[in-house]
């Protein structure tokens, strides 16, 4: 773990100098078990609070100057996943002038340990994350899935073919069961699942290894790193694409509402912060927002569906009933850039507006 922590404190340090404008320094307070990154970026204040707000809430559930330490619930298990979550350091990657592209490392546990890396890329133009699917046209994404499913099968394949004709213990054996199940998910696996991160002239989509906890150690081939040039899949690229790897100071707008900050009222009169995480294929997503005045976070459950957000915000769980009671339903419609509908308090009926507007 120390060496870790040494290696990814050296990156820090080097990584200043890759873009001139963006700084990324240590989250306080630092410690062996907590190395997060902080984005400074002078020129661009607002660019600056959303990336720090998404990252800080999306990883540690932590809204930015609601108390002194950050990673508290992340070291109590007391957020909403119930674990314990460790970060260990982070790196800068080497991107196109207009990203920025993060690599965390660190480790989450609950009935037992789990080593993690994951990736987050961000338009330094909005400030807004960048989700792989924004980056290609809609009719594009199914070729993509092929290239990267296709890739990570001869992977897979090649390797059993090896063992195969190779290998004839039943640790052999049990390795190949694991891969040929494997194998089969892998075929049709949706984007939605995967990681992604930047380089100079490509992008390298990550797909989780095959292998659960128990099986880890067998398997040799652990997370799938598909690595896809610009060159190879230009002709698939969105607008917002072209957009963001060109030196045109145009934005092309992202046309989702995935993993983006709104910020607005409840009623007119009390200002609010939503952040929509991921949305799934079938339309799901799971968001957070708070009241700016109190800074907690407050969970949403909700849908989309023809630009139509119905969402349900819990109350608690009642142990007589065996079920949550609802809080609020909400019920609204994206419109561009903006979310206007009602919330409505289960208990009294009220109707209260609510209008939001991304950040």
């Amino acid at each position: 773990m120390k060496k870790s922590v040494l290696f990814f404190s050296l990156i820090s340090i080097l990584c200043f100098s890759q873009q001139k404008n963006v700084l990324v320094s240590n989250l306080r307070p630092k410690s062996e078990n907590f190395i997060f990154p902080l984005i400074s970026l002078a020129s661009k204040p607002s660019v600056e609070k959303k990336i720090n707000t998404f990252l800080q809430v999306n990883e540690l559930e932590f809204i930015p100057d609601s108390g002194k330490d950050p990673f508290h619930l992340a070291s109590t298990a007391t957020n909403t996943y119930r674990n314990f979550v460790y970060f260990y350091g982070w790196k800068k990657l080497e991107t196109p002038n207009n990203i920025l592209s993060l690599e965390m490392e660190g480790e989450a546990s609950g009935a037992y340990s789990e080593h993690f890396v994951n990736y987050k890329n961000f338009d330094l133009r909005t400030g807004n994350l960048i989700n792989l699917k924004d980056l290609f046209e809609p009719e594009a994404i199914s070729e993509i899935q092929i290239l990267v499913n296709k890739q990570i099968a001869k992977e897979i394949t090649d390797y059993t073919d090896d063992l195969k004709a190779n290998g004839n213990s039943e640790e052999d054996k049990e390795v190949i069961r694991m891969y040929q199940e494997c194998l089969e998910y892998v075929k049709d696996g949706s984007l939605e699942y995967v990681e992604f991160f930047f380089g100079q002239d490509k992008i390298t989509v990550v797909r989780g290894r095959c292998s659960n906890h128990a099986m880890r150690a067998l398997d040799d081939l652990d997370d799938y790193f598909v690595e896809l040039p610009f060159s190879r899949i230009e002709k698939y690229w969105s607008d917002y694409a072209k957009s963001l790897l060109s030196k045109n100071k145009k934005v092309t707008r992202q046309n989702t509402i995935e993993n983006k900050l709104y910020k607005g009222t409840i009623d007119g009169k009390y200002p609010v912060t939503l952040f929509i995480k991921q949305l799934y294929d079938d339309g799901s997503f799971s968001a957070f927002y708070w009241y700016n005045k109190n800074k907690k976070l407050i969970e949403w459950s909700g849908n989309l569906k023809n630009n139509h957000i119905s969402i349900i915000e819990n109350d608690y769980h009642s142990e007589e009933l065996k079920k949550w009671i609802p809080r609020a339903y909400i019920e609204a419609d994206v419109i561009g850039k903006k979310i206007s509908g009602t919330w409505q308090d289960y208990k009294t009926k009220k109707y209260l507006k609510l209008e939001l507007e991304e950040l």
